[in-house]
This record gives structure tokens, sequence and C-alpha cells, in this order.
């Protein structure tokens, strides 16, 4: 009996390994917001870490979340550290590329709750009177993130936090 429970268990183990080695191995979140603000002040929200408390999703969910900015916070070369709760975890954001009014590409780097790397593009073109921001993030995914993709979506989970971040970017630009 227990030989047959071993056995089992093991054909669940091996489906189970299957499925997550089947899972995607990247992942892509893109989200569209208009701004009622050019595309050079919707930039500067973006490019200059000091402004993004005013917008983030994140920033009002620990309020003693701990930010370390560089010496110059706009522009490329610019970081954000920062270190909270479990809800905004520990991390790094470099601002990889900074073309003005046009795109910034920044290099995110999460530590906790779990190590993951990505990238995340904004780009700002002219819509109307404001601001057409499109909001990507774009990363691989491990063997860790594969496995957690069974049970979550990646596009749903954190689609949701881009859009409560462009819904909040359109006070901030005001």
């Amino acid at each position: 009996m227990l030989k047959k429970i071993l056995i089992g268990l093991a054909g669940v183990v091996a489906l189970l390994l299957v499925a997550i080695m089947m899972q995607p191995d990247s992942y892509s979140v893109t989200r569209t917001g208009v701004v009622p603000a050019p595309p050079e002040v919707a930039f500067t929200h973006v490019n200059d870490f000091s402004k993004w408390n005013a917008w983030s999703p994140w920033a009002k969910l620990d309020p003693n979340m701990k930010q370390t900015l560089s010496a110059n916070p706009a522009g490329k070369g610019a970081t954000c550290a920062w270190t909270g709760n479990d809800d905004v975890g520990e991390g790094k954001m470099t601002i990889v590329d900074s073309t003005p009014s046009s795109s910034v590409e920044i290099d995110l780097e999460f530590i906790k709750p779990f190590e993951s790397k990505a990238r995340n593009t904004f780009t700002f073109a002219p819509e109307g009177t404001g601001t057409k921001v499109t909001w990507s993030m774009n990363g691989q995914n491990n063997f860790m993130s594969k496995a957690f993709g069974l049970f979550m979506n990646m596009d749903k989970m954190i689609g949701a936090d881009f859009e409560k971040g462009l819904e909040q970017m359109k006070a901030a630009v005001k």
C-alpha cells in the first residue's frame, strides 16, 4: 500500500514539474492611459524619481517605507532604492535610458520578497490636449516565477497596479 502511495505521489510531483516547465519563459505587462498634460510634463513625472510618490501605485502601501535617491534623481543613471513592508518589499530602480518627452527605460530589481529583474518602459505621445502614456514591464520567468504563474496571472496582478498608477498620474501632472 505504501509503495502505491509513493508511486502516486511521485507521479503528481512529476506532473507538477512538467506543468511548471511548460510555463512561458518571459512575461510582458502593458497598460496605457491619457494624462491631461503635454508630453514634456508627463515625462518629468516619470524621469524624476523624486516625483514618483505623487503617482506611484505602491507609494501609499507603506507610509514607513525608506527610500534612497541618487544625488541626481532624474535622467539616465538616476537610482531609487527602497525597503518597506511586505506590500512593497525591497528593491532598486535605475533609469537606463531617457529621451526627453518621448521615453524612459528603467531597470527594476526586486530583492525581497523574492529576487527578480525586469525592464520598465514608459513612452509618451501627444493625444488631443494631453499625453498618451504607455507603461510596459518585461521580464524573464525563472523556475519559481513559472511555479507562481500556475496560480497567479502576472498581467492581471501587475496590470491593476499600472492602471492605478496611470490614474494617479492624471492628478499629479495637473
